[in-house]
């Protein structure tokens, strides 16, 4: 059998895309407060598969229009404000409103391009619920993405703000999406500058990076 790390980082494009897909739909519009931020995922999820599965989207002259319902509901239901800041960290306290912007929107266009452009990979995975735990405003629900030939584990990591629940970071066997990029950012700060981050994101030049798909993410 082969190393599940290693099956993780080649299956990591289309659960990153199945993650963002399920929370960009649930968190800035979910329920009340009192529903469990689980209840919320499941009842979204059902929503996402049904999109994916519908037949008439997966016609090849339909691939557009598919991509361009899903990057809709991207754009208007995650909170990427939330995950710029964490995945920018310590720069993100040393830019103006009008930079947090700017990254925020090329951000977010960035990982459209990295990630939904991929959803054709998607072939019928299924969703097993785990567990839940929360941690006064923070929550984290434990899934396990299901197919014919792995298991993987994914968790969803959400923060919530004013009575709903917003999604700050996807886990997919242990690698974080907002560590991930975090760690890519920062080296490129660091050895360069964030000017040249910013144009590397207006070029879509970031790397995959997937070296460091071997490793776990670990924390908030």
């Amino acid at each position: 059998m082969r190393d599940p790390i290693i099956k993780a980082a080649k299956l990591l494009p289309l659960m990153m895309v199945m993650g963002v897909l399920a929370w960009t739909t649930a968190f800035a519009a979910s329920g009340p407060a009192s529903e469990s931020p689980t209840e919320v995922v499941r009842a979204t999820l059902t929503q996402v598969f049904r999109i994916l599965d519908d037949p008439k989207l997966k016609e090849p002259a339909k691939a557009t229009s598919r991509r361009q319902k899903l990057e809709e509901v991207i754009s208007s239901r995650f909170d990427y404000a939330e995950m710029s800041k964490r995945t920018l960290a310590a720069q993100w306290s040393k830019l103006s409103p009008a930079q947090r912007k700017e990254f925020v929107d090329l951000f977010r266009a960035f990982l459209s391009d990295r990630y939904a452009g991929r959803i054709e990979d998607y072939s019928g995975e299924q969703v097993h619920y785990l567990s839940e735990r929360l941690e006064g405003p923070y929550a984290e629900v434990r899934t396990k993405l299901v197919s014919s030939k792995t298991e993987i584990p994914m968790d969803y990591r959400l923060i919530n703000k004013d009575g709903r629940w917003y999604a700050y970071d996807i886990i997919a066997d242990g690698i974080s999406l907002v560590k991930n990029y975090r760690s890519q950012f920062e080296k490129i700060i660091r050895s360069d500058s964030y000017d040249e981050l910013v144009t590397r994101l207006q070029n879509r030049t970031v790397p995959d990076d997937k070296d460091k798909h071997q490793k776990r993410a670990e924390g908030h």
